[in-house]
């Protein structure tokens, strides 16, 4: 799977997580974009995204992902 496929599978999940059917990220998209994204949602968005690409984030990858881009690489890199 290529990063445009896993970055158009991420705005389904982040349109179903924050209930906006016109959201759109990018590699840049950051917590401080969207205004519902405190820690409970990104609980809700991680887990969304596991089961998305059904795979597991490891805690430090949670912990150190600063940008969507970052979560686009990960899932990459496990060949999702």
């Amino acid at each position: 799977m290529d990063k445009t496929e896993i970055k158009e599978r991420l705005n389904g999940v982040f349109r179903d997580i924050f209930d906006d059917p016109e959201l759109s990220v990018s590699e840049e998209t950051t917590s401080a974009d969207i205004e519902d994204w405190d820690s409970i949602e990104h609980i809700n968005l991680i887990g969304a995204i596991e089961d998305e690409f059904s795979m597991r984030f490891k805690m430090r990858e949670v912990s150190g992902m600063k940008n969507v881009g970052e979560m686009i690489d990960i899932i990459s890199e496990r060949g999702q």
